[in-house]
């Protein structure tokens, strides 16, 4: 890995890590004490848990191309707070098999006489490859997201890229026109295989597909999810709400002990595939519902409804008040709050004891090693 003061020789043109300057170990305890002073006034901490990886566990890459004034393909990443290309081969974080192929697709542009995208005058082909990788079961999908619909010779580009990386499972271009920091466009086209991979986590399967949110670090979340499962101690008499719920992973965990789970999110594209993983699995006691989390949290305690069992898990800027207030206003026994923030979960904490809860157990867990963030699950229990 080099030295731990200059481990990578891109980190600080990138900023995707942090830490990396840090033995694991010291990292570990940084991140222990960050947790300890924003919420030991809570109650007792327990020690960080991790995978003991902390490299090339990321299953979602994404290479932004472009040229340099020599004229040089590169691919990498924008460098922090710029539009700037930093060109990346390997990252200690990524998964390897999915940075080779990157690497192989910028070498068969020239072979292929394909161009990269220019974003100035919003011309050419190429703009991103995104690769995600099934870390449970090995397949791996590759998404060519291009400027224009017209792909010249792709048959033969496919058909080469697989020659070279026989592990792709499925190969789809996203057409994206837009002048825009997102990285997925609207149209997509499958070139080969299903236009998705299945993975397998914790005894469960799920399908990805290019938009699916799905978490980074697979080893990483089955401790994350199964401190919470253990946690919340569901059994056959209760209703688990799963709140801000993506593509229903959680809630799908929680499915074999609970006697019925609400699964709620607002994006319609996630509730669809969460639907479909409910399907693969076999899981007939989930409710899935298309609606913002607050307002039919708020609609089930006027109308007198009861769930035993609230897990959480919202985004870095922290739950709302709003939020909050429908959850005290169902009154579940438990709320199961698991966070990427430890700063907004403090200040949420705040407001759930102050309204007749108290914090049990705090499980700092290490998702992204060799990055500042530090995940958190947090038991609630009603007074």
């Amino acid at each position: 890995m080099g030295n731990y003061k200059y481990p990578c020789a891109v980190c600080k043109k990138c900023g995707g890590c942090q830490l990396t300057n840090m033995p694991y170990e010291e990292q570990l305890s940084f991140k222990q004490a960050k947790v300890i002073k924003l919420l030991g006034r809570f109650g007792h901490v327990n020690e960080i848990i991790t995978t003991g990886e902390p490299f090339y566990y990321r299953n979602k890459v994404q290479a932004a191309f472009g040229r340099t004034r020599g004229g040089e393909i590169i691919s990498g990443v924008y460098q922090s707070s710029t539009h700037k290309i930093v060109k990346v081969d390997s990252c200690l974080l990524e998964d390897q098999r999915a940075d080779a192929i990157i690497v192989t697709i910028r070498k068969m542009l020239k072979e292929f006489k394909l161009t990269v995208f220019n974003e100035n005058n919003q011309t050419g082909f190429l703009r991103h490859v995104l690769v995600k990788v099934a870390q449970g079961t090995g397949e791996i999908m590759v998404v060519l997201v291009t400027g224009t619909r017209e792909f010249k010779s792709k048959n033969a580009f496919c058909n080469e890229l697989r020659r070279r990386h026989p592990e792709i499972t499925t190969i789809v271009q996203n057409v994206n026109r837009k002048f825009t920091s997102l990285v997925l466009g609207e149209e997509e086209t499958v070139l080969f295989g299903s236009g998705y991979i299945t993975d397998e986590l914790m005894g469960k399967k799920f399908m990805i597909s290019p938009r699916s949110f799905y978490q980074v670090n697979a080893k990483a979340t089955a401790l994350l999810y199964g401190t919470a499962l253990a946690y919340a101690e569901i059994s056959a008499a209760d209703r688990v709400i799963d709140a801000y719920a993506g593509v229903g992973t959680i809630g799908m965990l929680c499915a074999d002990k609970a006697g019925e789970v609400l699964s709620v999110e607002v994006n319609p594209e996630a509730v669809k595939d969460a639907k479909k993983n409910a399907r693969l699995n076999g899981i007939i006691n989930m409710r899935f519902v298309c609606a913002d989390a607050t307002q039919y949290i708020s609609d089930m305690a006027a109308a007198g409804e009861k769930a035993e069992i609230v897990i959480m898990d919202p985004p870095r800027a922290g739950s709302t008040v709003q939020f909050m207030k429908s959850v005290c206003a169902l009154s579940p026994k438990k709320i199961v709050y698991v966070s990427c923030n430890p700063e907004t979960l403090a200040r949420d904490l705040d407001y759930f004891i102050k309204n007749k809860y108290k914090v049990r157990k705090i499980q700092p867990v290490d998702m992204f090693p060799n990055t500042g963030h530090v995940e958190t699950v947090c038991l609630l229990s009603r007074q």
